[in-house]
């Protein structure tokens, strides 16, 4: 008999007594939590935070100019503003 490629034969599906549809469901239960088990114990701890920074943030102005020195070709897209 020639099948398809990708599809499972259909008598290890189907045709099955009920003790062995209990077996088979069984086997993918003991299956899926070894699996989470194992999911578990290699699944690494988070880094640790780095601690924070003791510099005083940035004024926005700073920022504008520090953006103005490295990228001098946007520096002039949008007209300053005058107060």
């Amino acid at each position: 008999m020639v099948m398809p490629k990708g599809t499972a034969p259909l008598h290890i599906l189907f045709n099955k007594t009920i003790p062995q549809c209990r077996l088979l469901g069984a086997r993918g239960g003991r299956a899926y939590g070894r699996n989470l088990r194992l999911r578990k114990l290699q699944a690494l701890p988070t880094p640790a935070a780095p601690p924070p920074s003791q510099r005083v943030p940035q004024s926005v102005h700073e920022a504008i100019l520090l953006l103005d020195r490295k990228f001098p070709w946007l520096a002039e897209a949008f007209p300053r503003r005058k107060p």
